[in-house]
């Protein structure tokens, strides 16, 4: 059986929630240069990965090779940072 704070809570939470999603940008709501930026972005990671190179090239990439090597801090760095710490590791 819920308490009404719990209730209270639960309803602030959902209506939080909610505001968040509102807030939150989608690629169809942003400029058309940041949009075009990060189609050419995409189309060059799609670029390398078709020449077959050896080292890792999406974000995501990254940070599973950044989890083998058990970097830390890996979950709050972007993919450049991720890319610096990688060569540091060596």
């Amino acid at each position: 059986m819920t308490t009404e704070k719990q209730r209270a809570a639960a309803r602030r939470n959902v209506k939080k929630a909610a505001r968040a999603a509102k807030r939150q940008k989608t690629i169809a709501s942003m400029p058309a240069k940041t949009r075009t930026a990060l189609g050419r972005q995409g189309a060059a990671v799609a670029r390398r990965k078709r020449t077959d190179r050896s080292e890792p090239k999406t974000g995501q990439e990254l940070y599973d090779e950044a989890r083998r090597r058990g970097v830390p801090g890996r979950s709050k760095m972007g993919r450049a940072e991720l890319a610096r710490a990688l060569r540091r590791r060596g």
